[in-house]
Order: structure tokens, then C-alpha cells, then sequence
């Protein structure tokens, strides 16, 4: 079990599900983030990336881990699995539809000027799917860990309501109504119709 109480605060999801809105919102809310700015605002993140590069070597090295307790961190979930069971986690997934994150991220390919991988839409949900299904069934064994699934499109269309679950969550640490401010439904592009 955790020895430290202190959470983590993580927002997670696959790329494109709006976890860089998420770490803006809760950023104005009251929590401290951790981001190193490497990675910065673009015509696909307007508002930035709100990365951490650290984060992406977690499994060979956790020391950021010393400096996150009471912090949020962005953290694509593939990277999750190599998160160490000695804290305490609390983790703020964003669902967006498959079809939009995948328009979405063909979209800053296309800007970047790169190719994906050649794969049909089809496939790549099914995989995904099949992913996303293999990270819930193991998070949910996780006792270190308390998921809150948050849709993208109702963080747009009702973001105070979604806002107060997510200060709920967090026993309180954010405010809603500062974390509702700065959502802006402009930047909800490539939407499902």
C-alpha cells in the first residue's frame, strides 16, 4: 500500500482526447502543474501541450515522482502501466469519441507534413478499443489508483457541471468555476456529427 497519502493528480487519455484542455482547466482551478514547455503552443494547441518529457522514461527512471505529490501531470495511459505502486493516484481520463481523435490526429499530421501509418480508420479503432479495453480491466485492480472518466464533448458543452465531479474528485482542491472559464468550444474541432 501507498505510503504516501499526498495524490498524484494525472490526466490521461489518448492523444487528441482533450488532456491538454484538461491540464489548462485545472491549472486555473488552483493546482500546481507539472510541464516543462518543451513542446510548445501550435495551430493544433493553441493554448500549449502542458507536457512533461519525464515522463515518458518513467519506467526507467521515476525520480519526478519526488516533485508530483499534489501536482497534475499529463500522461498518455500507455505510460500509466509503468507508474510505481508506492503513491497514490488519481486519474482523469478523457473519452472522446475514436472517430474524432483519430480525424484529429490525422489533421496535425498532415500540418506537420507526415504520413500515419497507412492503417484504415477501422482498424485503428478496433485497436484502440482493444487497448483501451485491456487499460480498464487492469486499472481497475489497481487499489493505489481512482479513476474519473470525463467526456470531451460534455467538458465543452457543460464544463461547470463537469468541473464540479472533477473538484469532487479531487476532495475539493480545484475551483469549478475557474476550471469552467477557460474552456473554449472554439477549439473543439474535428466533431463527430
Amino acid at each position: 500500500m501507498p505510503e504516501n497519502d499526498e495524490f498524484i493528480t494525472i490526466v490521461s487519455g489518448l492523444p487528441r482526447s482533450g488532456t491538454s484542455m484538461m491540464m489548462q482547466a485545472l491549472e486555473a482551478g488552483g493546482i500546481p502543474i507539472l510541464t516543462d514547455h518543451i513542446r510548445s503552443a501550435d495551430v493544433d494547441n493553441p493554448r500549449g501541450y502542458y507536457e512533461f518529457e519525464a515522463v515518458k522514461k518513467t519506467k526507467e527512471d521515476p525520480s519526478w515522482l519526488q516533485q508530483a505529490p499534489g501536482k497534475a501531470v499529463k500522461m498518455i495511459y500507455r505510460l500509466l502501466y509503468d507508474l510505481p505502486e508506492d503513491r497514490n493516484y488519481h486519474v482523469i481520463f478523457m473519452d472522446r469519441p475514436l472517430e474524432e481523435v483519430i480525424a484529429s490526429q490525422k489533421k496535425m499530421l498532415e500540418r506537420l507534413g507526415k504520413k500515419g501509418g497507412g492503417i484504415p480508420d477501422e482498424a485503428m479503432i478496433k485497436a484502440f478499443e482493444k487497448e483501451l479495453a485491456a487499460f480498464d480491466s487492469w486499472i481497475s485492480t489497481k487499489k493505489n489508483f481512482s479513476v474519473l472518466h470525463i467526456e470531451h464533448r460534455k467538458m465543452i458543452e457543460q464544463p461547470l457541471e463537469q468541473c464540479r465531479l472533477i473538484a469532487d474528485f479531487l476532495d475539493g482542491r480545484v475551483d469549478p468555476q475557474k476550471m469552467a472559464e477557460v474552456v473554449d468550444p472554439t477549439l473543439h474541432r474535428n466533431v463527430k456529427q
